[in-house]
């Protein structure tokens, strides 16, 4: 699998990431053993988890997996701070105090010494952004962690971030697929301007760009699901349906998959580092895991730029 350096820094991940926020619920861990061994074979190295990912389980599954599966020193670990759940209530706070003890927390579930990259989950309204910076800047002087970076941020919190920190910010980590790409109109530019590299979460749509939704909604989907119904019901209907009806009719003249379209059209956008792919299965996985993510024709690019263009 293609190793891609993240914006003008020196830190390289593989083309597809591992997103675990599945990991100790929906997926258990031998499933998660499965889906480890499985990107590394297939030459993927770089895993993404957060402590609000199952109240920290999934890093806590991780931690138990690094050095049994694999050494530590051939994965490249992205993890987060900044958001937490109490009673059932997401709770936002990038300040000094929560975002080190976050990190000494995360060090501990993952059993390791220093995290690759660091990103600060959201932005948060009521810390100055000065003081969460200080926190990274800490962070990556004491060698806990080794490059740091943002997420879900926009244009202008991005360009704000990079121009106050001490430490380089490296990446952005932000939705982007072909049924989201809001982020073109400043989130991609701030990050080129900044030499940020963009790490896209929900690649596939939510799901939606596998194909698997057309008329219908499987039983044992996200989408079927209480939790995450609402997370993917957007995406179902209306302009997004149409746009992944001309994702599905580009792939069968490309005699290629739905997904593996997909994710080819989101890794050849400027600046993209990593796709986090975040399957629940390891059969899922593997799906993903054939795509060739050979550059699309021309033609193909093109129409499908035109038909999902932001409004």
């Amino acid at each position: 699998m293609e190793q891609r350096f993240v914006g003008t820094s020196g830190l390289r991940v593989s083309a597809l990431a591992l997103g675990t926020m599945t990991w100790g619920k929906e997926t258990d861990a031998e499933t998660a053993r499965e889906q480890l061994r499985t990107l590394i074979d297939a030459g993927g190295n770089t895993f993404d988890t957060a402590p609000s990912y199952v109240e920290g389980r999934s890093e806590a599954i991780l931690g138990e997996l690094l050095g049994d599966v694999v050494p530590r020193s051939d994965v490249v670990l992205v993890s987060k701070a900044g958001v937490s759940h109490r009673n059932g209530k997401r709770m936002v706070d990038t300040s000094r105090r929560a975002m080190l003890a976050s990190l000494d927390a995360s060090l501990a579930r993952l059993g390791t010494d220093h995290l690759d990259l660091w990103l600060a989950h959201l932005w948060d309204e009521n810390v100055p952004l000065e003081e969460t910076l200080s926190a990274m800047d800490l962070a990556v002087s004491t060698g806990r962690v080794r490059y740091a970076g943002v997420s879900n941020y926009n244009g202008w919190q991005l360009a704000r971030a990079a121009t106050l920190s001490e430490t380089a910010i490296v990446a952005n980590q932000v939705e982007y697929s072909l049924l989201s790409r809001g982020v073109e109109r400043e989130g991609l530019p701030a990050a080129e301007h900044v030499g940020a590299g963009v790490l896209c979460w929900a690649p596939l749509g939510r799901g939606v760009l596998t194909g698997k939704y057309r008329g219908q909604i499987p039983s044992d989907s996200r989408g079927a699901s209480e939790s995450m119904g609402s997370y993917v019901d957007p995406y179902l209907k209306g302009r997004p349906s149409r746009i992944t009806e001309a994702l599905v009719t580009a792939a069968q003249g490309l005699s290629r998959s739905p997904l593996d379209v997909a994710l080819s059209w989101v890794l050849e956008q400027n600046i993209v580092a990593s796709a986090v792919v975040g399957p629940r299965t390891t059969e899922q996985l593997r799906e993903i895991l054939k795509s060739t993510l050979e550059p699309l024709p021309a033609p193909i690019a093109t129409v499908l730029d035109e038909v999902s263009a932001a409004h």
